[in-house]
């Protein structure tokens, strides 16, 4: 019997822009997306029949209801030699949070399965199946810095981002991403990322001008629809973020520290009751090439 062990990478939005709504009901956007090193455990087993998965949360759902479930069932749809996957899920990324815990999982099943059984699927096809499950799948795949445009789904990856540190925030209440969406008409935005600015300042590694070119158009809906939130942003600013944003549609907030030290520091000074506060750094290239620990027949590689 084999298994396979991956990591599936959280991810932030570094810009997140919202343009038109489209014939579909979805909004194009122009975002920047970032993988950071928060990771959930993925392993994933052969069996002789059917999908099972177990999940260290409860309520989280072990079915049809959890994206990974979803993701296995679609990989065996379409390959039928595949007769049955055992899958484990170890949180560690919030869920709910706006950092695409659900999606990653997916996606670590999608290549989990490929690797498993030596498919050797295109990163094209990989990114093809990834998106019949949700938009941020794709990127999940390969979680490191890419430009996303259309629905989420276009990607262009790009140079790496330069390391940022930041403290994540997320209160205990969560956020539903289509009641956000359906509010933006009902706000007015008075300021928008730099896109363009931002990858420039990416490409030249300039963090003081990726700090001034962020930005997230989400925050004017869920801020108003979650006023605790925007209250929660003023008691982070005075703590030395050189930027404080939501990430998604929230509702985790995201400090953007100077260095790890600092990091730590403020985490230490936000950590109340009813929040997760996490210390974590945007991913490296070596992170993402590194990140699947292999356990075939009982004998572990590296890759």
């Amino acid at each position: 019997m084999k298994s396979i062990t991956l990591k599936a990478y959280a991810k932030i939005n570094l810009t997140l822009d919202v343009l038109e709504k489209r014939a579909d009901g979805y909004h194009d956007v122009k975002m920047i997306m970032q993988g950071i090193n928060l990771y959930d455990i993925v392993t994933l087993e052969s069996c002789d029949d059917g999908i099972r998965l177990s999940c260290d949360v409860p309520g989280l759902g072990e079915d049809r209801h959890n994206l990974a479930y979803r993701a296995a069932e679609l990989m065996l749809l379409h390959h039928p030699q595949i007769k049955g996957l055992r899958i484990t899920l170890e949180k560690r990324i919030p869920v709910a949070a706006g950092l695409g815990g659900g999606s990653a999982d997916a996606a670590a099943v999608i290549l989990g399965v490929n690797e498993l059984y030596d498919l050797r699927l295109t990163k094209d096809r990989l990114r093809e199946i990834a998106l019949r499950l949700g938009s941020d799948v794709p990127f999940c795949l390969f979680p490191r810095t890419a430009l996303a445009e259309g629905r989420g789904e276009r990607l262009t990856d790009i140079v790496p981002c330069p390391l940022l540190w930041l403290v994540l925030v997320k209160p205990f209440f969560g956020v539903a991403t289509k009641e956000v969406y359906e509010n933006l008409k009902n706000v007015t935005i008075t300021e928008r990322p730099d896109t363009k600015e931002a990858l420039r300042a990416i490409e030249e590694a300039d963090t003081e001008l990726l700090y001034q070119a962020m930005g997230n158009v989400l925050e004017y809906s869920t801020f108003a629809l979650y006023p605790d939130l925007q209250k929660l942003v003023e008691e982070l600013l005075p703590l030395g973020a050189k930027r404080v944003m939501m990430s998604g549609s929230g509702p985790t907030l995201l400090m953007f520290m100077d260095d790890e030290d600092d990091a730590k520091a403020a985490a230490l000074c936000c950590a109340k009751a009813g929040r997760d506060v996490i210390v974590t750094r945007t991913n490296l290239p070596e992170d993402v090439e590194m990140q699947k620990r292999r356990f075939v027949h009982g004998r572990e590689e590296e890759d």
